[in-house]
């Protein structure tokens, strides 16, 4: 970083000595600038004498009180003739200021050649007066477009003058103005100095536009200015960040060879940019060099190599330079202990970090905060967060204080947990502490809340940043960036981008990585390239990552030919393919039907560098089998072993699939390899979801059956694979047979654990295997298998159901005693279960003895008292109930909307069911089938059919599917009004749907047919019913009978009687009734 005073004549060929206007070491500052004070001590600008600045303050005086711009001009010609008074910059800029205002340009000429010829040093405001005078607007970044309009008016810089423009430019960010002014400089026979070369060459450093760095070391040398060791190490530097080391080590020699000798600092330089590279051996090697040389390191040296082999996890190399750095005598401050503890920290050596903590101590050396810091962060690094806050604490009451950066370690380490809310809070705490946040602390809780996808809060955050004067940097907008695309706020991300853009917040290709990804994400595509293609005029080159996300989403699209031209262009690039992008490119090709290019690929990796990892096979074995060529991804699977551990995502790829196709004794073979391996996952989640994507892919028969032989073979005697099965077989209604497999499996001595038996226990009481349930429950406190608060609340729920309410309360009372505390789910059960059992009295009983208790009640709780109010017909009191529900703030579901229309449909109230049905809608729930199921019986009984038929169609509308019972409902109304093409439609569109019409489906049918005098209808019905496998009862062969009654089809009456009567259906007194002549 160059160090220059705030002025032009830094640069000037002038006065400034060397010494106090030089520059500084460029660039040797840490990665962690904030955590320790290093480098090179800067001259104080000194302050001018007392009796100038009376002078100068005189000066302003005499031209501030005259009489209009005339008198002021003629004084300030005045002052200049006198060799005892100096124009400052004050006196000359209000001159210029008084002459633009009045037009005077000429006049403007004359005061800036004074300021020129008298060595008055220029600023923002000279140019700015300037620029003004002359009509440009812009500001200081109109420069360019200003030089020539300058010219013209006569006012003509000189070679000092240029200089200082260029570094105020370069000051302001403007460096593309800068170095326009430099080739304008040119044009006009202005040499530069070498320190205007290093201004522009810093700047395009920073830029790390190493082309323009280079082009300005041969402008240089072309134009007769001879390169300093500050110019060569700029080059160094930069070619070094680029990783063209060959040309950096051809300017290190170009040095030696133009009597350009590098110093400590050049040295330093490199061995940073080794560092960074990766290339420790390298840097070590310069390193020792230096210790032979009369170019000894120094502390500064020391500091930077404990810091990037730290960085690097070198922990050898930390102790070896620290013992280096104590022979040459520079372990005798702060600075250099918490250097050394640093790096410690970074390399995991928390414990001997602490040691050295100590041994400054006792050496009398007192730590600073940067040092505390160093330390904390090695806690929080190493996940000891009580060390971490204890030694916070220390700090808070014996000094020294906490500052911005001690809180920034705490909210990074939150934000990293995700949990950003914590991390919120920490930036709070800092707040409060009167520690106003810098963008260091903005982006560290930026960075939690971008991960959890918190935008409301990042944009309080931001919006805050700026209102504080803080200006987002890079990394501040990549943030937003990634947090807009969390949230799915894709349009906003775009809107951030061009917003830092507009703040001459220059991008990294980071942010513009994160904004690709974001768009391709959102399904924009085409947008993402836009951004791609601008990287070019942004002065951005793209890096592996841009290429990885391009492709990445081009795979997303199926776009298979634009991935392998962009991969053949990365050949070309400075960022040659990586593994990821192979990986990437494998899952394209995996998942778009090319798997032979795939495989052709992954046999090709190894000739281009890139040796295959585990998700290279994955993916490659995941194509196969997908095209179900399972020999060949045993055989894939098989040399992978030889290089590799198969890990658990490869289980979860190739089992399934062997599975399927009966390879048992093959997949085996491969989770017995899997289960003996070190570190691999055989916990209870993994194994569970194995076997659910073993039953997803192979079915319930053949899962079970590979269960049975793993089971059997011994490689676990745990329930780990049992249990996803008694779920899936209880889900699917059976639960006895899931109760026969644990039978099964408990033969191969597996043991069941609490998970497994409430599983089984909760399948089994909603098939209403109330029995059995018991024995379980029994079985599992006999076996030393103690049941938990689920299983008690199964069992209470089973007890419940089957009405037997004082062993219910027994179970309760046991619950309590095995140290389980009844829940809002205990005391709803126990309400349901006395509702069942028809005690509503002591429910509701039990309902205000909770309440007064401070119970918060849930619709659940709600639901069964509603229920059996209703049932019971006292529909005040339900509707009272209700609206206390609200009062205490408990929200009504769609189950209690449900309840609630139900019970006025039993009572008759249809126009209470459709004004609760309308205030469901207003407030935002969504009916689901049950609730138009309803209404739709209640219009039907009412007569209002087509109403119904309304609320039909509206379901539909909500993309709801109707189920069986609806579309009785609507048959049967049909049929009672006549409307009997409709009913059959109907009857045909449920079918269509995959619905299975039952045997009340047919009977109505028949019924409606019959009475219609459709007597060969309703026949053709009954026949159907019976090749359906259903077995007609006493109400399908009346509605036949009668039918052909109404027809006078007697004979095929009476034939109708007697199947019922060879059929083993006993008649009744409507069958008898029904019958011609009334037999």
């Amino acid at each position: 970083m160059l160090e220059v005073c705030c002025c032009s004549g830094v640069l000037g060929g002038s006065p400034p000595s060397s010494r106090t206007a030089g520059v500084s070491s460029p660039g040797v500052s840490p990665s962690r600038p904030s955590k320790r004070r290093i480098g090179r001590a800067r001259a104080q600008p000194r302050a001018p004498p007392r009796d100038e600045r009376r002078a100068a303050e005189d000066v302003i005086h005499a031209l501030r009180s005259a009489d209009g711009p005339a008198e002021a001009l003629e004084r300030f010609r005045s002052a200049a003739r006198r060799p005892r008074v100096a124009h400052t910059t004050a006196s000359c800029n209000y001159m210029l200021d008084l002459m633009r205002d009045h037009g005077r340009v000429g006049d403007m000429a004359e005061v800036f050649d004074v300021m020129q010829r008298q060595i008055v040093k220029a600023n923002v405001g000279t140019f700015a007066a300037i620029f003004g005078g002359l009509g440009v607007e812009g500001g200081l970044r109109s420069a360019p477009v200003a030089l020539p309009v300058m010219k013209e008016a006569g006012i003509v810089l000189s070679t000092y003058t240029y200089n200082g423009l260029v570094y105020f430019l370069v000051k302001s960010g403007f460096d593309r103005e800068a170095l326009e002014v430099y080739k304008v400089m040119m044009v006009d026979g202005v040499v530069p100095s070498v320190r205007t070369y290093s201004v522009l060459m810093v700047a395009f450093g920073k830029r790390r536009d190493v082309e323009t760095v280079l082009w300005l070391l041969r402008e240089m040398e072309a134009h007769g200015v001879k390169p300093n060791v500050y110019s060569y190490t700029i080059c160094i530097r930069v070619l070094g960040q680029a990783k063209r080391f060959d040309e950096a080590y051809r300017i290190l020699a170009k040095m030696e060879n133009e009597g350009c000798k590098p110093d400590v600092i050049t040295h330093t330089v490199l061995i940073q940019v080794l560092c960074d590279a990766g290339r420790i051996s390298d840097a070590k090697d310069v390193f020792w060099k230096m210790k032979k040389s009369d170019q000894k390191p120094d502390r500064v040296t020391y500091i930077t190599l404990l810091d990037k082999f730290g960085d690097s996890g070198e922990s050898q190399s930390v102790m070896e330079i620290w013992n280096a750095m104590k022979a040459d005598g520079y372990n005798d401050n702060v600075v250099a202990y918490t250097a050394v503890i640093d790096a410690l920290c970074q390399v995991g050596r928390v414990f001997e970090a602490l040691e050295m903590f100590d041994e400054m101590k006792q050496k009398g050396i007192v730590p600073e905060q940067y040092s505390y810091n160093s330390l904390i962060s090695g806690f929080l690094k190493a996940d000891r967060f009580g060390d971490a806050l204890e030694l916070f604490k220390y700090m808070d009451i014996h000094g020294p204080k906490p500052n911005g950066y001690t809180h920034v370690l705490f909210i990074n380490y939150y934000g990293k947990s995700g949990e950003s809310i914590k991390a919120i809070q920490r930036y709070e705490l800092m707040k409060s502490k009167g520690i106003v946040p810098d963008v260091v602390a903005g982006n560290a809780v930026l960075f939690g809340l971008a991960k959890s996808g918190r935008l409301g809060m990042a944009k309080r955050v931001f919006h805050e940043l700026k209102a504080m004067g803080v200006s987002p940097d890079t990394i501040t907008y990549t943030m937003m960036i990634k947090c807009c695309s969390k949230a799915s706020k894709f349009d906003e991300a775009v809107k951030i981008f061009y917003d830092m853009i507009e703040n001459n917040c220059v991008p990294d290709v980071l942010a513009v990585n994160s904004l690709i990804d974001t768009l391709y994400k959102a399904g924009r595509g085409d947008e993402a390239w836009r951004i791609f293609y601008q990287l070019k005029e942004m002065n951005l080159e793209p890096t592996d990552g841009t290429y990885n996300t391009l492709l990445a989403g081009l795979g997303r699209e199926g776009k298979v030919k634009e991935v392998m031209h962009l991969l053949e262009e990365m050949y070309h690039s400075n960022y040659p393919p990586n593994l990821i992008t192979y990986n990437t490119i494998l899952d394209c090709l995996c998942k778009n039907g090319a798997v032979n290019d795939a495989l052709d690929m992954l046999y090709s990796m190894t000739t281009k560098g890139c040796i295959p990892d585990l998700s290279s096979y994955n993916t490659v074995i995941y194509g196969l089998v997908k095209e179900e060529r399972y020999n060949e991804a045993f055989s894939i699977f098989c040399q992978m072993k030889k290089v590799l551990i198969p890990d658990y995502a490869t289980l979860c790829t190739i089992l399934p699939s062997f599975v399927k196709i009966g390879l048992m004794k093959e997949a085996l073979h491969i989770i017995k390899e899997y289960f003996l391996q070190p570190g691999s996952k055989t916990d209870r989640s993994s194994c569970h979801s194995l076997m659910e994507g073993i039953l997803k892919k192979a079915g319930t028969e053949k899962s079970i059956e590979f269960a049975e032989i793993i089971a059997s073979s011994g490689i676990t005697l745990d329930d780990f694979f049992l249990c996803p099965l008694i779920k899936h077989l209880c889900k699917q209604k059976k639960a006895l047979e899931a109760h026969e497999l644990v039978k099964k499996f408990k033969s191969f001595g597996v043991s069941l654990k609490t998970g497994s038996y409430n599983s089984l226990i909760c399948g089994l009481v909603d098939e209403n295997l109330i029995d059995i349930a018991e024995g379980l429950f029994a079985e599992m406190k006999e076996l030393g298998c103690g049941p938990d608060e689920f299983t008690y609340n199964l069992l209470l729920d089973a007890m419940g159901k089957s009405m037997r309410i004082e062993e219910m309360l027994k179970v309760q009372e046991e619950m309590h005693r095995k140290g389980y505390e009844s829940t809002y789910v205990t005391y709803n059960t126990i309400i349901s279960g006395l509702v069942k059992s028809r005690r509503l009295e002591q429910a509701i009983n039990l309902y205000y003895n909770l309440m007064s208790q401070g119970f918060s009640p849930t619709p659940c709780t709600y639901g069964p008292l509603l229920d059996g109010l209703l049932k019971a017909g006292r529909i005040e009191d339900a509707e009272n109930l209700f609206n206390e529900m609200l009062e205490y703030g408990c929200k009504a579901n769609c189950t209690i909307y449900n309840i609630l229309l139900n019970g006025h449909r039993i009572a008759g109230n249809t126009e209470k069911v459709c004004h609760l049905f309308q205030d469901m809608v207003d407030q935002g729930i969504n009916p689901d089938i049950k609730s138009y199921t309803i209404i739709i019986d209640t219009l039907c009984k009412a007569g209002q059919l087509n109403d119904g038929l309304t609320y039909f169609r509206q379901l539909l509308v909500m993309g709801l599917e109707p189920d069986l019972i609806t579309y009785n409902l609507l048959i049967d109304g049909l049929g009672k009004s006549k409307r009997l093409e409709e009913a059959v439609s109907l009857f045909n569109e449920m079918q269509k749907k995959g619905i299975v019409p039952n045997l009340y489906t047919y009977n109505s049918l028949i019924l409606h047919l019959g009475k219609a005098g459709k007597a060969a209808e309703a026949g053709e019905m009954y026949e159907e019913l019976l090749t359906k496998g259903w077995k007609p009862n006493v109400f399908t062969y009346n509605a036949l009978i009668r039918g052909y009654s109404v027809s006078g089809s007697t004979d095929s009456a009476y034939a109708a009687y007697g199947r019922m009567i060879v059929g083993g259906c006993l008649p009744n007194s409507s069958t008898y009734m029904q019958l011609p002549n009334q037999l």
